[in-house]
């Protein structure tokens, strides 16, 4: 199936876009705070337009009666206030027929590419870093793809604080479910960095980094848990760092469990056929090599299983097995031991630098340095 970014451009009517809006309130797949949030603002401005439209016409009518040469200011102020009203509900209308558009062109975008748009999930379960964080955890704007291996692009968003000191964090991933769980491998690209360091919202052991050869280490930062390097050399093989090179160097990734996330700190699911693009080649370009990645096995789980105590019956004689035991040696399970399954989390000094400068500068302009040295 060749690429198809039209649904995203082309010419669309507007009884079109209120027949699906009314479809997807019907079948209960309209977005979740859309529709109440531009119901909670028309209240509003109509409240406030109710209200001044009182007083106003108390005052016209006041005039009129007192003094007829108030009469003609009076009423052009009644007439701006009605065109600010008409303007207000039009800004209203039309970001509801925004919103409807926007779900209209990503719901037919993805049926022309073999997916499924979702408007929302609140708390994706995924094992992925951004998703533990903070709280009101929602994806949105969800495209998946279930063949020939399940694919997912979307947006979210959760919040770190509270009342005004609240933040939300806004983030675009990919999720790319794999045949195989591996080791829990990071590369922070260097590319997209802040000013102190990993824009990532976790920090790691720095004991954990791997340097690996050529230009890799000018493009990401790799994280793999320790006594994994050699299992990290077989992932990224000369040729699958080439592919994340050329393709994903703008990209966080985060290899965990059976998946493999990509992150950037900006929105996937857009109406931008370029973004598509981009995306679509970066997941192509690294398909053909999750074969490679799914031959991996662990070989620690294989020492595990023979350091297992064999089960002897009573007699202290091992009874016969019930079946031909293969003579080859085989290979461990799918799977990974216990200490290649989670990276160690590292201390986030570059945020601990910034809130000690902010400290002291505060410290500084509110004289508390000045009362302290001049007890």
């Amino acid at each position: 199936m060749e690429f198809d970014a039209r649904p995203l451009t082309d010419p669309v009517d507007r009884a079109t876009v209120a027949a699906y809006r009314k479809q997807l309130a019907a079948s209960g797949r309209a977005p979740g705070g859309s529709g109440v949030i531009a119901i909670v603002i028309g209240v509003v401005v109509a409240a406030i337009f109710a209200t001044f439209a009182i007083t106003l016409v108390g005052g016209l009518v006041t005039a009129m009666v007192a003094d007829g040469s108030r009469t003609l200011g009076a009423v052009g102020s009644f007439v701006i206030l009605g065109v600010i009203g008409v303007a207000a509900a039009a800004l209203i209308v039309r970001g509801v027929r925004g919103s409807a558009e926007r779900a209209y062109r990503l719901d037919h975008f993805a049926r022309a590419n073999g997916m499924t748009w979702y408007p929302e999930a609140s708390a994706p379960p995924l094992p992925g870093m951004i998703f533990s964080h903070g709280h009101s955890r929602k994806a949105r704007d969800i495209l998946r793809g279930e063949k020939p291996r399940l694919v997912e692009f979307a947006n979210y968003r959760y919040t770190t604080g509270s009342g005004k000191n609240q933040t939300t964090h806004r983030w675009g991933y990919v999720a790319i479910r794999l045949g195989t769980p591996l080791p829990h491998i990071v590369l922070d690209a260097e590319g997209n960095n802040a000013l102190f360091g990993s824009n990532l919202p976790q920090a790691f052991d720095k004991s954990q980094r791997l340097r690996l050869e050529g230009d890799f280490d000018k493009h990401f930062a790799l994280y793999c848990p320790e006594g994994y390097e050699q299992d990290a050399l077989y992932l990224f093989t000369p040729d699958i760092m080439a592919r994340f090179i050329d393709n994903a160097a703008q990209l966080d990734v985060e290899i965990v469990d059976d998946w493999l996330f990509l992150y950037a700190k900006r929105d996937f699911s857009t109406l931008d056929p370029l973004t598509w693009a981009w995306l679509f080649s970066v997941v192509g370009a690294l398909f053909d090599k999750l074969g490679q990645w799914e031959r991996w096995r662990d070989d620690r789980l294989a020492l595990t299983d023979a350091a297992a105590p064999a089960s002897v019956p009573t007699g202290g004689v091992a009874a016969p097995l019930p079946f031909t035991a293969p003579v080859e040696a085989l290979r461990p399970p799918p799977g990974v031991a216990p200490r290649g399954r989670r990276l160690k989390a590292g201390i986030p000094w570059a945020s601990i630098v910034i809130v000690l400068i902010v400290a002291l500068v505060f410290a500084a302009q509110s004289g508390f340095f000045g009362v302290l040295f001049n007890r």
